[in-house]
């Protein structure tokens, strides 16, 4: 009933930056929050960064100051800009969000595939 593709990963070298795109689909009446989660190779998936319909953002220390989260006029798209890229910013980016999708319904979590995100010289 919801999808999340996640969108603009790519190759970057360390001080680049990019911006990924958390797109929300199908039946979506309201979304609660959304966050960023990234997995690096041997690691465990970690928080990033979220941004609840409050517009209250939230951002893990190690991407404090280089990472803002933001969304679309049409509340349905979140971006994810990551600036002054660092290589241990390599890893696959998820997008997650809590969604509703019909009145008195409770709010469901869904998550994206991933997008890849490496950075390196």
């Amino acid at each position: 009933q919801v999808q999340l593709v996640e969108s603009g990963g790519g190759l970057v070298q360390p001080g680049g930056s990019l911006t990924l795109s958390c797109a929300v689909s199908g039946v979506v009446l309201e979304i609660q929050i959304v966050r960023w989660f990234r997995q690096a190779p041997g690691k465990e998936r970690e928080s990033v960064a979220s941004l609840n319909n409050f517009d209250k953002s939230n951002y893990a220390d190690s991407v404090k100051g280089r990472f803002t989260v933001s969304k679309h006029a049409d509340k349905n798209t979140v971006y994810l800009q990551m600036n002054n890229l660092k290589p241990e910013d390599t890893a696959v980016y998820f997008c997650n969000a809590e969604v509703r999708s019909y009145n008195n319904y409770p709010y469901v979590n869904y998550w994206g595939r991933g997008a890849q995100v490496t950075v390196t010289s």
